[in-house]
């Protein structure tokens, strides 16, 4: 454990200790109270205004979350109006432990965060049902989203080695309201939302959120954003123990896409020494020819005339309750989605050595064209029960998944021609189409002349599964101070797969068939010294099937590789052990938790040293986490923590180096996108009942992206993003009852940051400082 750890444990010890000693600092509950007979699953289990959640909206939830043995962590809807979050990515940068990996063309670009180590592009849910494609999720109809970490097989099925992330949409409400919000800011930023509620009798009531959102970037030249949406719901039966709601959901966006800065060296330029390399700064850099590199920090490689991405989603959901008896409620949720994305957009790629070598870089195109349609029927009945004494609060559920998509590319012809490969560019003006260009000052401007052809159906790869399933929860209050925490949950996971014919694109299609039944489990025995804490003790499993991801996402066991049969693959499999610690403090209106963990994945899919498919690959987590949220006063608002997470790859496989087979370079080495500590801290404050002013702050040490040889086996490439802090702040009165303004600052010191680091080639750098002014209307 580093010495910085050491100030933020006695931190929470600080906090946590008054309240077993004294508990006058938590409400008063009788043992009754205390117990799980306060059963009740509502719409959503947040309300707007506050930053502490009592309970998940899921029906699979038997427990508050102080009596649940898991970390978990709620982003309400206060805690992203007070951030400026307008993007799921945004929002789960105010949770530590997560990073948001890079795409590129096999990985497309779109939400991929990294949740204690695992790429959990898969494990995204809307309102408890997968939500798998791979996009960019807006924040405009979100309640809340409900981050799970540790394996999460019991609660989603396939995937969700290193957790879950459960979005909760907005939905009609009893009461009458009018939220309308706008706001202008640095680089033309321009944004506006309304959100009606509006019950039409006792008995029905309807809601619709929509936004329009159209940006520059700050402290990056030509990349912009424009999307717009809506997301009208009706409900019917508000307060009778029967109601069906109805919801629609439609997004689309379109971005000159930002592509990145590359890294300064490629693994076959390295000179001696150099084993760790950060992206190319904007401090001068000298080339193996003594020239010089130095670029401005707005400076973009890409191509306005020809990049581009668009999204586009369509979603309708209906979900029927029925309170069948005082403790008993059955649930049916039907949801269908569509989600389509199209991009072409520039890499600056160096795998040819140009910027070390010559101060170039190639332009190097990466393209696709995708759609993703799911379906899922769940049905879940939940309730409580006592047997001879013994009170139960228990959930149990059937599901039917399917998922199909289809995945394509821009060519430069018919006969699938990549429209710009990789070069040596040994002068800026080597190569067509201005493919080379200079790193120190690209033309965007530059005139693309080639031709962009969109592929047929024989050059896509095609993907679906279906999945039938059963689950069943409980927690059992054995005494008042003891509970125990139970599920299991079976899959019978259908996957079928057929990988792009290889060009020219006249081959027989070749297709892929598997059939996974998989088991995960949970168990955990919670400890209650008083009614407002716990200590617990848990396991929990995931597994992930081979083709989990349908191509819609770079993934490690893919069903698709040539010359490998289906059945000899293998389920990946994840294992987390944690112990902890949840107390609500100050009359409960402040949530402390603390928990050290162990999370191992095994049967991860490497190359052996004969060059065959192998399933020895390892990793291994371990950490500890700190979370607060809530208030400490009714003034003072906090939300954060920090998480520290050292992290190895036991086994990674062998790679191929100068003719020979040795062991993998990540062998070893920290697991790519998980840094060793992370923190975050939001916090408001009431000055007076009017005034509000707030801050933030982000920590994440360095990440590294990926490891590789250079030309022998002697050096080590490692590239990576330095660590860095952001500080936000804010600013807010309320002029009248109905009108409000806000001031924000992101990124207040303007700071030069690298948020995403890809496996080779480049990582993402963050925006510049952002100034927001916002008027809100609210009625």
């Amino acid at each position: 454990m580093t010495s910085g750890s050491k100030p933020l444990l006695l931190g929470a010890a600080s906090l946590i200790a008054p309240a077993i000693a004294n508990p006058a600092l938590a409400a008063e509950k009788t043992p009754q109270q205390a117990d799980l007979g306060s059963f009740a699953v509502t719409d959503t289990a947040v309300t707007g205004g506050t930053y502490k959640t009592e309970r998940q909206s899921s029906p699979k939830a038997t427990a508050d979350l102080v009596d649940t043995p898991r970390s978990i962590t709620v982003v309400t809807r206060q805690v992203l109006e007070d951030t400026s979050s307008t993007t799921l990515a945004e929002a789960l940068r105010t949770v530590p432990g997560i990073t948001l990996g890079a795409g590129e063309g096999g990985n497309p670009l779109g939400d991929r965060p990294f949740l204690r180590g695992s790429d959990s592009q898969n494990s995204i849910y809307l309102d408890g049902v997968r939500d798998i494609a791979a996009t960019s999720r807006e924040t405009f109809a979100v309640e809340a989203i409900e981050i799970t970490k540790g394996s999460d097989g019991i609660t989603n099925g396939s995937g969700n080695a290193g957790g879950s992330i459960n979005i909760v949409s907005k939905r009609p409400e009893k009461r009458r309201f009018i939220n309308a919000d706008a706001s202008y800011g640095t680089k033309d930023y321009k944004r506006f939302t309304l959100d009606i509620n509006q019950p039409i009798s006792d008995f029905v009531g309807a809601r619709v959120a929509a936004m329009y959102h159209d940006q520059g970037v700050a402290g990056r030249d030509y990349v912009w954003q424009r999307r717009w949406g809506i997301a009208p719901s009706l409900k019917i039966g508000m307060t009778g123990p029967t109601s069906l709601t109805l919801d629609f959901y439609h997004m689309q966006s379109s971005e000159l896409p930002d592509q990145g800065i590359p890294y300064t060296r490629i693994a076959s330029s390295l000179p001696a020494g150099y084993t760790e390399i950060a992206p190319l700064g904007t401090s001068a850099f000298t080339t193996a020819g003594g020239g010089t590199v130095q670029r401005s920090r707005g400076t973009f490689y890409g191509l306005t005339d020809r990049d581009f991405r668009t999204t586009n989603t369509d979603g309708f959901g209906a979900r029927f309750e029925t309170q069948l008896a005082k403790d008993l409620k059955l649930r049916n949720t039907l949801r269908y989605t569509n989600t389509e994305q199209n991009y072409l957009w520039t890499q600056p790629d160096d795998s040819r050595g140009n910027l070390y070598t010559y101060g170039t870089i190639s332009r190097r195109s990466n393209a696709r064209y995708s759609t993703q349609d799911g379906l899922v029927e769940q049905l879940d009945l939940s309730g409580k029960f006592n047997t001879g004494g013994i009170q139960h609060s228990f959930a149990a559920g059937l599901e039917y998944n399917w998922q199909k998509s289809a995945i394509g590319n821009y060519y430069a012809d018919t006969s699938g021609t990549a429209i710009a490969a990789a070069q040596a560019c040994a002068t800026a003006s080597t190569g067509s189409n201005y493919i080379c260009t200079s790193a120190s000052n690209p033309n965007p401007l530059d005139p693309w002349t080639g031709s962009v052809v969109k592929a047929g159906t024989a050059s896509m790869t095609f993907a679906d599964w279906t999945t039938l399933s059963a689950y069943a929860f409980d927690t059992i209050t054995l005494t008042d101070k003891l509970l125990l925490n139970l599920g299991g949950r079976y899959d019978r996971y259908l996957t079928h797969a057929s990988a792009a014919v290889a060009a020219p694109f006249t081959a027989a299609r070749t297709w892929q068939r598997r059939v996974d039944n998989l088991f995960t489990y949970q168990a955990g025995l919670v400890y209650k010294p008083r009614p407002n804490g716990s200590f617990y003790i848990s396991t929990s499993t995931s597994a992930v099937a081979p083709g989990t991801f349908l191509a819609q996402g770079t993934e490690d066991n893919t069903l698709t590789t040539a010359n490998l049969d289906p059945n000899s693959l293998k389920v990946q499999k994840t294992t987390t052990y944690e112990a902890g610690t949840k107390w609500n403090l100050f009359d409960e209106n402040l949530s402390v938790s603390l928990a050290v963990f162990q999370t191992r994945t095994t049967n991860l899919r490497v190359t052996s040293d004969t060059g065959a498919a192998t399933f020895i690959g390892d990793k291994r987590v371990r950490g500890i986490e700190l979370g607060v949220s809530g208030n400490v006063t009714d003034k003072w608002s906090l939300f954060g923590g920090w998480a520290h997470m050292p992290s190895v790859m036991l086994n990674s496989g062998s790679t191929l180096v100068g003719g020979v087979y040795v062991a993998s370079a990540t062998t070893g080495k920290r697991a790519p996108n998980t840094p060793l500590d992370s923190f975050t801290l939001n916090t408001t404050y009431k000055v007076t009942p009017k005034f509000t002013i707030g801050g933030g702050a982000i920590y994440m040490s360095k990440v590294y992206g990926g490891y590789s040889y250079g030309s022998t086996a002697a050096t080590v490439r490692a590239v990576y993003v330095p660590s860095y802090w952001r500080f936000d702040a804010n600013a807010s009165y309320q002029l009248t009852d109905h009108v409000g303004v806000k001031l924000s600052a992101l990124n207040l010191t303007n700071k030069l940051y690298y948020d995403q680091a890809y496996t080779s080639h480049y990582a993402h750098q963050a925006a510049g400082r952002t100034l927001l002014a916002s008027l809100s209307l609210k009625y």
